[in-house]
């Protein structure tokens, strides 16, 4: 028979390290693998402010974006839009901005391409109030004019603002309120990329004061720590 060498303390603390780092190993690919697993599976962004669900095959279907038309009746037209040269009307509404969206509901082109364009004018000193994007971030460029725009973040809501003059490029991260004015005595025009075919709106002042059915003006008063008089105000300007 031969003898069975003998390990050494130093081989054997060698031989465990080894086992150790081999299993650490096959615990970091394994984790990897998992965190591939749920990226892959993450569920897509709602293209709708909801979608509920239905067991009802009988009844009327929607879907989470638009349907798509048959690739075989496609022509170059339903990838063309026109009209972004004419200026808005300023004058329709009291802030003295004019909004002209294109996305996918006057854009077909643009179902499931994650994208929209918007044409923003402004009269002298004109707003484009307080809104958010709920689906988008927003790309703006400034073509003529001056505009002081900014946006607030989550809590501890901190304000990022910045002058933009002709050629200036501003961001606002999808979702947070921002806002853009004309602090110019001329008129001004901005261009706006957004991240989402459907990006939504929720302009604030609005949806917290001319809800349908309204806000309760209790909930007002108490949230904005104001005289019931002026929630009244405030409730029948929107």
């Amino acid at each position: 028979m031969f003898p069975i060498p003998h390990q050494s303390k130093n081989t054997q603390n060698t031989t465990q390290q080894e086992r150790t780092s081999n299993m650490m190993k096959v615990v970091i690919v394994a984790i990897l693998a998992l965190a591939t697993t749920l990226v892959l599976a993450y569920d897509p962004s709602p293209l709708q402010d909801f979608c509920v669900a239905i067991n009802n095959t009988d009844s009327a279907v929607f879907v989470n974006g638009q349907f798509c038309k048959d690739p075989a009746t496609v022509v170059a037209n339903d990838f063309f839009f026109s009209g972004l040269n004419i200026p808005g009307n300023t004058a329709a509404n009291k802030l003295g901005s004019s909004v002209n969206l294109v996305s996918v509901n006057n854009f077909p082109g643009l179902n499931t391409l994650g994208i929209s364009l918007a044409r923003i004018d402004f009269a002298p000193y004109g707003l484009n109030p307080p809104h958010t994007h709920p689906r988008g971030t927003e790309l703006l460029v400034v073509i003529e004019g001056t505009l002081l725009v900014g946006f607030v973040t989550s809590n501890p809501n901190k304000l990022f603002t910045k002058v933009l003059n002709k050629g200036d490029v501003f961001v606002f991260p999808i979702g947070l309120i921002h806002f853009q004015f004309n602090i110019g005595e001329t008129n001004a025009l901005a261009f706006s990329g957004l991240s989402s075919q459907n990006p939504g709106l929720i302009t604030i002042a609005n949806a917290v004061f001319g809800s349908t059915p309204p806000i309760n003006p209790d909930v007002l008063i108490k949230a904005f720590q104001l005289d019931k008089s002026v929630v009244d105000y405030l409730q029948k300007q929107f």
